[in-house]
């Protein structure tokens, strides 16, 4: 059997012509969440090459299990394959081919690296030290309502032991990979708020109730809450017809991220309070309407540590780091994680510019990386 601790980052070095290649082939055409139909096909294509079998659900999620010689456990490993309504001006030869849409979140890296694991894994599918299942999660719509509890309703964790999955990072150098304990990404509460006053003209403010006056002031309360461990975002207000009428009507649209469901249900109890106490002060009403965003990403402990213990032997202790903040950067990785034991760990992106950025390109170390230690993570779990 090889010694993947010692041989994963050879290994990804051996097929990165392929590996990278497929980078190439992924970032140039991307889709938006739900419509991810080519990039499917490109992926089910790449895994028939391998003699991997593969099956669609949800019109473009890609399920397929890679089963060794040996009997044993199933780990499933999860890429997102969705990209963004952005215009790309990164300037390389594998720029979008699709104008406005782009890989601006590194989805390109993580289809990739998931399938360069796959590349590497099936060299070895009749080794004897290996035994079980490895299955890959290919997943749309992350950016947008999210893919992954509509994955999980379809079965696509029937039989699976642990999950993992991965993002970029532009914080982490390339070559180097990042675990959070415990609590990583935060949960989320989205808010759509009408507040309904009275309109009168300009010139006689005391006939009306002013929905902006009102709406404007509950903005304020809003964004003061006392929340700790939370983010409040005001994205969007809009009101009035004309310059010279009192508001009848104001609308505005906001999120709440946090961590720990329990904060997040007082936080959305708090967004109704703020709109009753200013209703009383104003003589307005309101009509609130809030949903759950994510769940947040919660690691599980235990393998968190073997992800870091891996990695370690991998790459050497210097290139992997513990992170100790939270990220308020919402992730649906985290159904997968109410649902089995698993990680979410950070690969370093070694890009300058931000997530969600035009000119975000992580590099292609960053995709051997990835292959590398989901390969070696794969290997070091279903070691028989």
């Amino acid at each position: 059997m090889i010694d993947f601790v010692n041989e994963a980052k050879s290994e990804a070095k051996f097929f990165e012509g392929k590996i990278l290649e497929l980078r190439r082939i992924l970032h140039a055409d991307p889709e938006l969440g739900n419509q991810e139909f080519r990039t499917a096909d490109k992926i089910q294509k790449f895994l028939g090459e391998l003699g991997i079998e593969s099956r669609r659900i949800l019109d473009t999620a890609v399920i397929a299990d890679l089963k060794f010689s040996n009997p044993g456990k199933c780990v499933a490993f999860r890429a997102d394959i969705d990209a963004l309504p952005i215009d790309e001006k990164t300037g390389v030869e594998f720029a979008s081919r699709n104008p406005g849409v782009m890989h601006a979140c590194g989805h390109d890296v993580h289809m990739s690296a998931l399938l360069g694991a796959a590349l590497i894994l099936k060299k070895h599918v009749n080794d004897s030290g290996l035994g079980g299942t490895l299955r890959f999660l290919f997943q749309p719509n992350e950016e947008v309502t999210g893919g992954a509890e509509r994955m999980i309703e379809a079965g696509c964790l029937d039989g699976v032991d642990a999950v993992f999955g991965a993002h970029v990072s532009p914080e982490i150098p390339a070559g180097h990979v990042a675990v959070k304990y415990d609590e990583f990404y935060a949960a989320a509460e989205l808010f759509d708020v009408e507040i309904l006053g009275k309109s009168s003209h300009g010139a006689e403010r005391e006939k009306g109730i002013d929905a902006i006056q009102a709406t404007s002031e509950l903005v304020t309360d809003i964004l003061s809450m006392n929340a700790s461990n939370a983010v409040i975002t005001v994205g969007a207000f809009h009101a009035g017809t004309v310059r010279n009428i009192i508001a009848d009507s104001a609308k505005i649209s906001g999120m709440i991220r946090t961590f720990g469901i329990e904060n997040r249900e007082f936080l959305r109890q708090e967004i109704v309070r703020k709109c009753e106490a200013i209703c009383k002060k104003f003589g307005t009403k309101f009509d609130a309407n809030l949903s759950h965003g994510y769940v947040g990403v919660v690691n599980d402990n235990a393998m968190t540590d073997f992800v870091r213990n891996t990695a370690e032997k991998i790459f050497g202790a210097d290139n992997v780091h513990v992170l100790h903040k939270h990220e308020y950067i919402t992730e649906d990785f985290g159904y997968f994680l109410l649902e089995r034991p698993g990680s979410f760990y950070h690969i370093g992106a070694g890009c300058e510019f931000p997530l969600h950025s035009n000119s975000f390109l992580p590099t292609d170390e960053a995709v051997l990386t990835g292959a590398a230690l989901h390969a070696g993570i794969a290997a070091e779990f279903l070691r028989a």
